[in-house]
C-alpha cells in the first residue's frame, strides 16, 4: 500500500508538471523568437539610420566622389564590424532593390537584385517586415530620407540561436520539474508512512486477536485522526470480545458446576426408585416425587440460564423510552393477589410523569425478580413498597429514575450484599430453591440499559432493592397509587 500511495502521488504530480511545463515551454520559445525579432528590428533601424547618408550621397551634387566613397566605406566598415561581433547577416539595398552593402555569411553579393524578395519589397514600400525561411529569421526595414524611401536594410540571424536559448530555458524547467518530483517522493514517503505504519500495527493486532490473544490493544495516539478513531473502535471491540469470552467462560464454568448437582441428585433418585419399584412401591413413589422436584429445580435453572443468555446479547443501543408508572402499576397488579395469599400488602408511590430509558421488557423482569424475592421473605402483615423517584437536581443529561422495592424481611449482611448479584448465589436458608440467577439477570439488564442495580439494608429492618435508569424526561409529579 505504501508504494501504491507513492506511485499515485507521483502520478498526480507528473500530470500537473506536464500540464504546466509543456505549454510553458512552447510559450518560452515564442517569447524568445519575439525578443530576437525585436532585437533584429532595433539593429536594422540603427543601421538604416547610418545607411540613409550613404544612399543619399549619389543624389547630392555638393559632395565629391572621394567624400561619397568615404561615406560608403564608413558604412561598410560599421556593418562589417556589427556582423562579425553579433554573428548576424546584413544586407543594404538601394531604392532599386540592388545590394549596395553586405556583411556576414550567406548574404547576396553586392550588385545582386532582391526585388523578388517579399520582405525587401515590403521594406521599400516603407513597411517593416519579418522573414522566416528555414534555419533563418530576418527583419527588413526601410531607409528613409525625409518622407521618401531610399533603400532598405535586412538583418538576419540563424534560428538555431533562438533554439539554443529556448532549450536552455526548457532545461531549467526540467531541472525544476525534477526537483519537484524528488520533493514529491519525499513527501509521499512521509505521508504514506504516517498512514501505512498505523495500519500495519492494526493489521498485526488484528492477526493477534484472530489467533486468540484478546488482550491485544492498539496505540490510539499514533497516526492521523481517522486512524486514531479506527484504533479506538478496534480497542473497544477487542475489550468487548474479551469481556464476552470471559463471561462465556465463567458462565459455562458456573453452569456446568451448578447443573452437575441436580443432575447427580436426579440420577441417584432414579437409581433408588429402580431398586424400590418391586420391593417398596411407596418408597419408589417418594423417590419419584423427589426426582420430580429435582427436575423442576433443573427446569428453573435452565430457564434462568436462557434468560441470562438472551439478556447478555442485548445492547444499550436497543434501549427505548418507557413510562415507568405504567410498568410499575402493571407489575403491582400482577403480584398483589399472590402477596395477599401470604398476608402481604403491595403498594406503590410513583412519579406519574417519570419516563426512563431501558431495554424493552427489562424493567418488567427486574420488578418481577425484586417483588418475587421481597414477597417470599416479607413477614405476614407487612407491606412491600414500590417507590419511584426522579432526579431533578443533576444536569439534564445526568438525570435518572430510581425504582425501589422495599420489604421488612430479615435483610442481608454486608458480605451477602456484596455477593448477591453473582451468578447462582442464593440467600441463606434458600440454597435448594430458585436458580440463583435472578439477581444476576437484574444486574445485567440494568447495566445493558445504561443503569445500575443495588441492594441496601432498609432502616428499621428489611431490604431496599433498587435500580437506577437514565431519565428520558425531567417532569416530576409525585402521586400515590
Amino acid at each position: 500500500m505504501r508504494w501504491r500511495l507513492v506511485v499515485a502521488f507521483l502520478g498526480v504530480m507528473a500530470v500537473m508538471l506536464v500540464a504546466q511545463d509543456v505549454p510553458l515551454a512552447s510559450h518560452l520559445r515564442r517569447v524568445e523568437r519575439d525578443r530576437q525579432l525585436a532585437d533584429l528590428e532595433r539593429d536594422a533601424f540603427n543601421i538604416a539610420g547610418q545607411a540613409a547618408t550613404a544612399l543619399r550621397v549619389p543624389d547630392d551634387p555638393t559632395q565629391t566622389d572621394a567624400e561619397a566613397q568615404w561615406v560608403v566605406d564608413a558604412l561598410d566598415d560599421s556593418i562589417e564590424s556589427y556582423a562579425s561581433t553579433s554573428g548576424r547577416g546584413v544586407v543594404v539595398v538601394g531604392d532599386d532593390a540592388v545590394v549596395v552593402v553586405e556583411a556576414g555569411r550567406g548574404q547576396p553579393a553586392v550588385g545582386s537584385g532582391l526585388s523578388g524578395n517579399p520582405d525587401i519589397a515590403a521594406a521599400l514600400n516603407q513597411q517593416p517586415a519579418a522573414g522566416d525561411v528555414p534555419d533563418v529569421i530576418s527583419v527588413a526595414v526601410p531607409v528613409l530620407d525625409g518622407a521618401d524611401s531610399v533603400g532598405a536594410v535586412r538583418v538576419s540571424s540563424p534560428s538555431s540561436i533562438i533554439d539554443d536559448r529556448a532549450d536552455r530555458r526548457v532545461r531549467g524547467l526540467l531541472w525544476v520539474a525534477g526537483i519537484s518530483l524528488g520533493a514529491a517522493v519525499m513527501v509521499a514517503l512521509i505521508v504514506s508512512s504516517s498512514v501505512v505504519a498505523p495500519l500495519r500495527r492494526l493489521q498485526r493486532s488484528t492477526e493477534r486477536v484472530a489467533a486468540g490473544h484478546f488482550d491485544t490493544r492498539v496505540d490510539e495516539t499514533a497516526g492521523p485522526p481517522e486512524i486514531r478513531r479506527l484504533a479506538s473502535s478496534f480497542n473497544a471491540m477487542t475489550r468487548r470480545i474479551a469481556g464476552s469470552i470471559e463471561q462465556q467462560r465463567a458462565f459455562a464454568g458456573d453452569a456446568s458446576h451448578q447443573l452437575r448437582t441436580p443432575l447427580t441428585a436426579l440420577r441417584l433418585q432414579l437409581e433408588r426408585t429402580k431398586a424400590l419399584v418391586e420391593d417398596d412401591p411407596p418408597g419408589a413413589h417418594r423417590n419419584l416425587d423427589a426426582a420430580e422436584n429435582e427436575i423442576a429445580r433443573l427446569q428453573r435453572m435452565i430457564d434462568g440460564l436462557l434468560v441470562l443468555a438472551r439478556s447478555s446479547g442485548a445492547e444499550r443501543g436497543d434501549a427505548e423510552a418507557i413510562a415507568v408508572a405504567d410498568v410499575v402499576a402493571e407489575r403491582v397488579a400482577v403480584w398483589g393477589p399472590l402477596a395477599e395469599e401470604q398476608d402481604v400488602n403491595v403498594t406503590s408511590w410513583v412519579a406519574t410523569s417519570a419516563t426512563a430509558v431501558a431495554l424493552p421488557g427489562a424493567l418488567d423482569q427486574i420488578l418481577d425478580n425484586f417483588l418475587d424475592n421481597a414477597i417470599a421473605v416479607a413477614p405476614p402483615g407487612t407491606t412491600v413498597d414500590v417507590v419511584v423517584d426522579v432526579d431533578t437536581t443533576s444536569p439534564e443529561p445526568l438525570r435518572h429514575v430510581d425504582v425501589h422495592v422495599l420489604d421488612r424481611g430479615p435483610g442481608l449482611t454486608d458480605e451477602q450484599l456484596s455477593s448477591a448479584f453473582g451468578r447462582f448465589w442464593r440467600a441463606p436458608g434458600n440454597e435448594q430453591d430458585g436458580s440463583g440467577l435472578g439477581l444476576a439477570i437484574v444486574a445485567h439488564l440494568a447495566e445493558s440499559s445504561g443503569g445500575s442495580a443495588s441492594l441496601a439494608r432498609r432502616p428499621g429492618g428489611g431490604l431496599d432493592a433498587s435500580i437506577r435508569l437514565p431519565a428520558a424526561a425531567d417532569q416530576i409529579h409525585r402521586a400515590a397509587r
